[in-house]
């Protein structure tokens, strides 16, 4: 895809920015012309995407911490704050995927997905509202669900739930704050090739749970990193700028059968 520019100028926070779609939705925005926050618990990932993101040319702050912790999520947003003076757009990405039935899952299993997943996408919508509200010029977040969010799947005790979580704030902050101009959407990915997903065919069930799930996708494959990216790239553009409220599906077809 050529650059297009379509968020130049746009200061921007990613949460888990580190690896998978964030990595990828990180450097397509550099990409793009944005100006970028990365923010991710991992340090030294960060730090090896800041390196190469410096090549293209982008501005890159860097923020390492917790989305589950109040204090990570406000030094992050004030990243932008202090270096642009204003955050337009929120990709909040960050999350953990536990791979668990109810029988084999705990109670501190559940809250510690709910922890990351849920707590962690609100405190970032949160914070990155109030920035966007004080400059009061709207402001463009998605927000990353899940076919896991929209339908119910095997071995998502933990997660699924927690992708719900995701899909509902999306529409109950898009609602909220349509009348101010910011603009909240959210992905619903299918199975990504993301570096957690290649780590399954090293544990037990595995490459038989890979290989089904491959086969759930109409399209027969699972998919990129660099494909959610794109889409993530459209509804925070301006290109969307009468969506709000839309969780859109980038599942190979999953969620239409």
């Amino acid at each position: 895809m050529a650059n297009t520019g379509r968020v130049a100028g746009k200061a921007t926070l990613i949460t888990g920015a580190g690896a998978g779609i964030g990595r990828a939705t990180a450097d397509l925005f550099a990409r793009e012309g944005a100006k970028v926050v990365i923010f991710d618990i991992n340090e030294q990932k960060l730090e090896a995407l800041k390196q190469e993101l410096w090549q293209t040319g982008a501005e890159i702050e860097m923020v390492v911490g917790d989305v589950s912790k109040d204090a990570d999520v406000r030094r992050a947003v004030q990243a932008a704050v202090e270096r642009w003076g204003r955050l337009d757009i929120l990709v909040a990405n960050a999350g953990i995927i536990p791979l668990l039935d109810v029988t084999e899952a705990t109670g501190d299993d559940f809250d510690a997905v709910m922890a990351v997943d849920g707590r962690g996408m609100f405190l970032s919508c949160k914070h990155a509202i109030e920035a966007m509200l004080r400059v009061g010029e709207g402001g463009s977040i998605v927000c990353l669900s899940s076919i896991s969010g929209l339908a119910g799947q095997k071995r998502q005790s933990t997660y699924g739930p927690a992708k719900y979580v995701a899909s509902g704030i999306t529409q109950h902050l898009a609602i909220e704050w349509a009348d101010r101009g910011i603009r909240v959407n959210a992905v619903a990915p299918g199975t990504i090739r993301t570096e957690r997903v290649q780590q399954l065919p090293l544990e037990p069930g595995g490459p038989e749970y890979l290989a089904a799930i491959e086969k759930m996708h109409p399209m027969g494959r699972i998919g990129e990193p660099s494909e959610v990216a794109k889409a993530i790239l459209f509804l925070a553009s301006d290109d969307a700028s009468f969506i709000t409220g839309t969780i859109l599906p980038v599942d190979g077809g999953y969620m239409a059968q």
